[in-house]
């Protein structure tokens, strides 16, 4: 037997490039480079244009972080001040992140976001970045969060105490519609989705113009408050409080790479991006920065602390009365609940996606569209998931647990994703020699987007100072060894997936790109018994003999 055969045996892959790459159907028109096909969708499949783009970003980002989070960043900053720059830092970063994003969207413009992009630069060990992000994915509710924002919202304006259960009991109960509506009414729940969006948007401006009327002193209470009179005042010094702020504004950023996910199916991907994204984040870290100054003239510091998670629905009360801060409880509700159909919208496609790929266990259930011809089966991992993450902290420690949850190991994909562009910039000409994104972020951007998130996964480790610590009874790194915990899993996964199964069963795994008829590619990890792996070798080094 030969070398490559009997490394074969071991179920390892052949090292050939014929067998990297696995075989290539196209019934599309298609360009290979270095093993990756983009997709030539026909162009009246391309349905989403500068507006759609910039909405696809802007619904995603603005979820309930700026009506959720300002009174935790005001508490781990010290000072309004502080507080205020780490906005202005937050949406620096979040700029930076949309650059490096625009520049893979650009280079590999198909469905799929940060996963090509990994896949693109960490090809060894074949498959391990691939189980890495799928646990990542499989693991994470993100749903959760912004479920224990709407229990906490609705039951402010019902006037109801919040207690742990009533308040996770009304986020199972948002969880299980948005879940129910995205698997058996496609149609009427994309409408809601567009409907909730225009909803954030009228909130926040609203917001932001009632911020003006404060400044002029028109409020209904009788001791305004004057929290921009030594703004710096009470400064955190703690590196914790600072990154832990950080991390409650990046929250609320998170999304500017959702165009990313619908390359595939967006016109003059390039120009698109161009103008959508900035447009996007920019309007946003505008409307985020006046947001927080409309709060801080409205709500005295005491008061702003005091609020927990319901700051906005205080503004209003100060602003207009007691019912006036009901009614605004239930809009940030009607937010929250959209930001969850938003999220396990595109959560449950991405855990089809992976099953359509081969991925996953139970691959072809995952995959599946029946009955409804909605991924229900990948809504209903994500529902799973994510109603034992929201039923699982202390009450208390239940939003921003999930909220640093979500953050961290986001950080730890930036880091990636930032690393591996920083990798091409230095070694393109031998190793991506045709590579040629429409757009640059620049190697200074991308080297501080890389940085900037080095920080966010190192620093939560360096214990808090005394009353610092974010959480109530949970240890401050928690989250942090969860999230390891989560990418453990999908190395583990690994080894018995890709290394020890396929030794035991005498195959080899093989990836097929796959281009349909519509012009959209797609890859199918299938086994590929030894005895063929060895056939298909032969002839890949005979046609390098006669080429």
């Amino acid at each position: 037997m030969s070398d490559s055969a009997s490394k074969s045996a071991k179920g390892v892959m052949p090292d050939t490039k014929a067998l990297e790459e696995g075989p290539r159907r196209a019934d599309g028109v298609s360009q290979l480079y270095e093993g990756n096909v983009f997709d030539a969708t026909p162009e009246d499949r391309r349905q989403i244009g500068v507006v759609s783009a910039s909405f696809l970003i802007f619904n995603r980002v603005i979820g309930t972080g700026i009506f959720a989070t300002p009174s935790t960043i005001l508490s781990l900053a010290g000072s309004v001040g502080l507080s205020l720059f780490m906005w202005v830092i937050g949406t620096i970063i979040a700029m930076a992140g949309t650059a490096v994003y625009l520049e893979w969207g650009t280079a590999i413009p198909k469905n799929g976001g940060e996963k090509n992009y990994l896949e693109y630069v960490f090809k060894k060990p074949k498959f391990l970045i691939t189980c890495m992000y799928a646990s990542y994915v499989m693991l994470l509710g993100w749903a959760a969060s912004n479920s224990v924002v709407f229990g906490e919202y609705i039951l402010n304006a019902a006037d109801v105490e919040v207690d742990r259960w009533n308040q996770r009991g009304i986020g199972l109960a948002c969880i299980s519609a948005a879940f129910l509506i995205h698997a058996f009414a496609l149609k009427w729940g994309l409408h809601l989705q567009n409907f909730l969006g225009v909803v954030k948007l009228v909130i926040i401006v609203f917001v932001v113009v009632c911020g003006f009327v404060a400044l002029g002193g028109h409020m209904k209470i009788d001791n305004p408050p004057h929290n921009f009179r030594n703004a710096f005042e009470g400064t955190t010094n703690s590196g914790y409080g600072i990154v832990m702020s950080l991390y409650n504004v990046i929250w609320s950023f998170i999304g500017y790479s959702n165009a990313n996910y619908a390359l595939s199916e967006t016109k003059n991907p390039t120009r698109t991006l161009k103008i959508a994204a900035p447009i996007a984040i920019g309007s946003v870290g505008v409307l985020y920065m006046l947001c927080n100054i409309a709060y801080f003239a409205a709500v005295p510091r005491e008061q702003f602390l005091s609020s927990g998670q319901t700051v906005a629905a205080v503004f209003f009360g100060n602003m207009f009365g007691p019912r006036a801060e009901k009614v605004m409880s239930v809009f940030v509700a009607l937010s929250a609940f959209g930001n969850v159909l938003s999220v396990i919208f595109s959560q449950g496609r991405i855990v089809q996606e992976l099953g359509r790929e081969g991925v996953l266990p139970l691959s072809k259930f995952f995959a599946s569209n029946k009955p409804l011809n909605a991924p229900a089966a990948g809504l209903f991992e994500h529902y799973i998931v994510s109603i034992i993450i929201l039923l699982a902290p202390p009450p208390g420690d239940a939003y921003n647990f999930l909220v640093n949850l979500i953050s961290y190991p986001l950080a730890i994909i930036n880091v990636f994703v930032s690393g591996g562009l920083v990798y091409v910039y230095f070694t393109h000409k031998t190793k991506f020699p045709d590579w040629n994104p429409g757009i640059r972020a620049t190697l200074p951007v991308t080297i501080f987007f890389c940085l900037s998130n080095m920080y966010l996964v190192v620093a939560p480790y360096v214990p808090p100072s005394a009353g610092q610590s974010v959480y109530e009874e949970l240890p401050y790194y928690l989250h942090c060894v969860v999230a390891l915990g989560i990418f453990a899993a999908g190395g583990i996964y690994y080894l018995v997936w890709a290394v020890l199964l396929p030794r035991l069963g005498n195959y080899v795994l093989v990836k097929e790109t796959v281009v349909d008829a519509d012009g959209w590619s797609r890859s199918v990890i299938s086994r590929l018994p030894l005895a063929e792996a060895e056939i298909r070798q032969a002839q890949w080094q005979q046609e390098q003999q006669h080429s």
